[in-house]
């Protein structure tokens, strides 16, 4: 079983044993209306609002961490996912198509700069969206706002030939194609210096730690002075970090799906530093906490990741 991305959610749980996950979209609203998650063990709420593992003994679970602290997936192994990270990910889309992953409504909502960062009311927004996927974020901006143009593209080349494909995918509106962000020069395709605000959203952590900071100057470059970057993504202790098995360890916070995509788990800390030194001002940075639950089954599963806001620095 694949562990988690940021939209897995179930709909039909048994009582007991193991279980498949279907998808559907996780509820981005306030804490009090929330949504249960797949895990494949679960956690139980106590009345008292304290969460305790079922049937985990503490020096199974302290033996475990110790495990996962010392192995590490082989180097061998380690440059062969290198590799091939763009064919599992056209692999994950040839798998899922356009079903996977739920249309995110709530971005505008939780980022107002997509509608306030103009500087009057007439002009067009010109928006990134690096690591696009499948459109799941564009297309419900492109219908909610019509004084916009998107730029979007993504690694895998199915994916950007499923946004092309989508019937709100005009050339007017959105321009379309594939890159590989901490290698191909966005230049070549996106003007120096016009975009408003570049949105990251559920995307470096697929990247390696070691290659981050390429792709962050790579958008910078393409950014207006005073433009902002809109991140959104995995942060350390989420509930999909402690899923994984030690096997799984590439690195610290780093982690290996059983499909061969991989996953970081951000900290406050590393995220300011990447884009500080990329020649970023940082605006917000915050842990965002969702604990989805079921009282009926008595479920409860903890999701945390990390939001914030950056802009480029005035030259």
């Amino acid at each position: 079983m694949t562990p988690w991305r940021e939209n897995e959610v179930i709909q039909n749980i048994p009582s007991t044993g193991s279980f498949y996950c279907s998808i559907v979209e996780l509820s981005m609203a306030a804490p009090n209306n929330k949504t249960l998650i797949p895990g494949e063990s679960v956690t139980l709420c106590d009345q008292d609002g304290g969460v305790k593992d079922e049937d985990k003994k503490p020096e199974v679970s302290n033996q475990r961490k110790s495990v996962g602290e010392q192995n590490l997936v082989s180097a061998f192994k380690q440059m062969k996912l290198e590799r091939e990270a763009q064919k599992n990910w056209d692999l994950f889309y040839k798998r899922n198509a356009t079903n996977f992953f739920k249309d995110r409504h709530w971005t505008s909502r939780e980022f107002d700069e997509l509608k306030t960062c103009r500087q009057s009311e007439s002009q067009k927004l010109v928006l990134l969206e690096a690591g696009c996927g499948v459109g799941n974020c564009i297309f419900p901006l492109l219908e909610e706002e019509c004084n916009i143009f998107v730029y979007a593209c993504d690694f895998s080349p199915r994916a950007v030939d499923f946004v092309k494909k989508n019937p709100l995918c005009h050339p007017e509106r959105c321009a379309v194609f594939q890159c590989d962000l901490t290698h191909d020069d966005l230049r070549d395709n996106i003007p120096e210096g016009c975009v408003d605000a570049a949105m990251l959203i559920f995307v470096l952590s697929a990247i390696h730690p070691e290659k981050m900071a390429s792709a962050v100057r790579n958008i910078h470059t393409v950014l207006k002075a005073g433009g902002v970057v809109l991140f959104r993504d995995y942060g350390v202790h989420d509930h999909a970090m402690r899923r994984f098995k030690a096997s799984s360890k590439l690195a610290d916070n780093f982690y290996v799906r059983q499909d061969g995509t991989r996953s970081y788990f951000f900290s406050k800390d590393f995220l300011a530093a990447l884009f500080s030194e990329a020649g970023f001002c940082c605006i917000t940075i915050e842990y965002v906490q969702r604990e989805t639950v079921n009282k009926k089954e008595g479920l409860c599963v903890p999701r945390v990741f990390l939001q914030a806001k950056f802009t480029k620095r005035e030259s």
